[in-house]
C-alpha cells in the first residue's frame, strides 16, 4: 500500500470530522478530490478504512489502526520540521493555531502582535473552533496549540491559565431587561434575539439553548459583537457576546449589560497542547508566550 502525507493529513481529517466533506475542507481538497483518494486508499490496503452513513463516517476497525499510525507520523513529521527549523533560522515555518471565538475576538490578536513582530518568519494557520474540537483537534496532533474553555475534557492535553471570560446579555437601556441584575437562558428565549451570522460561540450558545430544550429565534445574524451591539443599543432585540466586548463597546452603542446566570456562560480560558507533544521551537516559544500574564 502506499499512502502519501496528503493522503494521511485527510484521512485523521475525515477520523476528526466525522464527515467527508467537513474533512477535505480541512484538509485543503475538493470533495471529488478528498472521496477518490480515500477509495484510492481502501483499493491500495484492499481494506474498508471508513463505514459510510447518512450521518457521517465512522472508522473502521482498520481504520482506527491507520489513524494512530498517521498520527505519530504526523508527530515525527513536526518533530523533524521543527529541529530543522532550530538550525535553519532563514527558512519561514508555521503553526496551526485554534482558538474559540471569545478569545479569538477579544483577546489574541492583543497577545499575537508582540510575538509575531519578533519572530517575523513564523506565520500562523489561525482558525476559529469550539472549544471540544479543539481539544480532540490538538490531542490528536492536528493542531500546535489551542485556546480554548477548560471546562471540555483534558485527556490527552496539557493545559495553562490564558484569561476570564463571562457571556453576558446586551440589550437596550430602556429594556425592561435593563432593570435586572441577571437574567436565565429561558427567559432570553422568549425574546427575539441578535446573534453572530457564524462561528463556534453561535454554535456554543445553541449547543446549550438544545441541552437545555429551548429554541431561540433570532430577528437577524450579523459578523461582529460591534453590531450585534449597536442593534441590541438601538432596540432591534438582545443579543450574547462576552462581557469584554460589551464593556469596550458600550459608551458608544447605548447598551445595557445584564449577566448571563448560567454556569457555562462564566468560562476560564486556557492555552493548551498535546500532553507528550515534541514541540518545535517557534511553538514552545509561543505557548510560554501566551501562558504568561499580559503586561
Amino acid at each position: 500500500m502506499r499512502f502519501d502525507l496528503t493522503d494521511l493529513r485527510l484521512f485523521l481529517a475525515v477520523a476528526e470530522a466525522g464527515s467527508i466533506t467537513h474533512g477535505a475542507a480541512e484538509a485543503g481538497l475538493s470533495l471529488p478530490a478528498a472521496s477518490e483518494r480515500l477509495r484510492e486508499m481502501e483499493r491500495s490496503g484492499k481494506v474498508r478504512l471508513l463505514e459510510r452513513g447518512r450521518r457521517g463516517v465512522m472508522l473502521t476497525e482498520a481504520g482506527e489502526a491507520l489513524a494512530h499510525h498517521a498520527r505519530l507520523i504526523g508527530q515525527q513529521v513536526a518533530a523533524l520540521r521543527g529541529e530543522l527549523g532550530d538550525h535553519a533560522t532563514l527558512l519561514r515555518s508555521s503553526l496551526r493555531i485554534l482558538s474559540n471565538t471569545a478569545a479569538l475576538a477579544e483577546r489574541l490578536p492583543q497577545r499575537l502582535a508582540p510575538w509575531m513582530s519578533a519572530h517575523p518568519r513564523v506565520d500562523l494557520d489561525l482558525k476559529e473552533r469550539q472549544s471540544v474540537e479543539i481539544a480532540r483537534s490538538v490531542a490528536a496532533g492536528f493542531a500546535d496549540i489551542g485556546i480554548l474553555s477548560d471546562a471540555v475534557t483534558r485527556d490527552g492535553l496539557m493545559l495553562q491559565p490564558f484569561a476570564q471570560d463571562r457571556l453576558v446579555v446586551v440589550t437596550a437601556r430602556d429594556d425592561e431587561l435593563a432593570r435586572l441584575h441577571q437574567v436565565r437562558l429561558h427567559e432570553v428565549a422568549e425574546r427575539y434575539l441578535i446573534g453572530l451570522l457564524d462561528g463556534a460561540l453561535q454554535e456554543h450558545i445553541a449547543a446549550q439553548a438544545a441541552a437545555a430544550g429551548l429554541r431561540l429565534r433570532y430577528r437577524l445574524k450579523l459578523r461582529s459583537f460591534e453590531a450585534i451591539c449597536h442593534m441590541a443599543g438601538g432596540g432591534v432585540g438582545i443579543g450574547i457576546v462576552p462581557e469584554t466586548a460589551a464593556r469596550r463597546l458600550q459608551s458608544g452603542t447605548g447598551i445595557a449589560i445584564v449577566s448571563l446566570a448560567e454556569n457555562w456562560a462564566q468560562r476560564r480560558l486556557s492555552v493548551c497542547v498535546k500532553a507528550d507533544a515534541d514541540l518545535s521551537a517557534p511553538a514552545r516559544s509561543l505557548f510560554a508566550h501566551l501562558t504568561q500574564a499580559p503586561a
